[in-house]
């Protein structure tokens, strides 16, 4: 297996085509734009593109779907329908995929958005929004951030510290560096009080 890394400046928000060199398959991950460089790369591979997988359905992270689609005939994998439409392979709540002849573990993580979905393939963690390098995703309220980060630390930050995050913007991290750095998983400071 192999990841590449395209960067959509438009939004600097980050796509992964993730390679199966055996059996000559692909998959992409939020295909926030779709570049010259990206389809260069899929047919010099020469790569089948089996599947796409949508981290969660904001714009800046499938702005590119709409071309793959006329282009190639993708299984698509999202936790929203409206992704697109009947052509959706709704997923929910955690599981298992085969695709492109890797295994592809899937977990919800709610909290960003009501779709957000992490893929895990081989020892990389596609986070979209849901965690980035020392942050974690913006959120509409304090319970959606609770249950983010409460999200984060059952799914997330139990996987081995070496596990790579792949997020949807920035450099990509690891699951030690989050736990280590990250404020959001910060412990509360000590207050001590102060003597007279």
């Amino acid at each position: 297996m192999k990841i590449y890394f395209h960067l959509n400046l438009d939004g600097f928000s980050n796509c992964y085509l993730v390679v199966n060199e055996v059996s000559r398959q692909a998959l992409i991950i939020d295909p926030c734009r779709v570049t010259t460089d990206l389809l260069e790369q899929i047919e010099r591979g020469p790569y089948s593109l089996a599947a796409v997988l949508i981290t969660h359905s904001h714009p800046a992270h499938l702005r590119g779907l709409s071309v793959l689609r006329k282009i190639y005939t993708p299984k698509i994998y999202a936790a929203d329908y409206e992704v697109a439409g009947s052509e959706t392979m709704v997923l929910k709540d955690d599981g298992m995929l085969q695709i492109a002849g890797l295994r592809v573990g899937y977990l919800a993580v709610p909290g960003h958005s009501a779709d957000s979905i992490v893929y895990k393939i081989g020892q990389a963690l596609f986070t979209g929004d849901t965690l980035t390098a020392g942050m974690i995703g913006n959120t509409a309220s304090s319970y959606a951030r609770h249950t983010l980060i409460n999200n984060i630390e059952v799914k997330i930050l139990s996987q081995q510290e070496d596990v790579v995050i792949m997020p949807g913007h920035g450099p990509p991290s690891s699951v030690g560096a989050e736990k280590k750095f990250n404020a959001a998983f910060a412990p509360a400071p000590d207050h001590e009080p102060q003597q007279a």
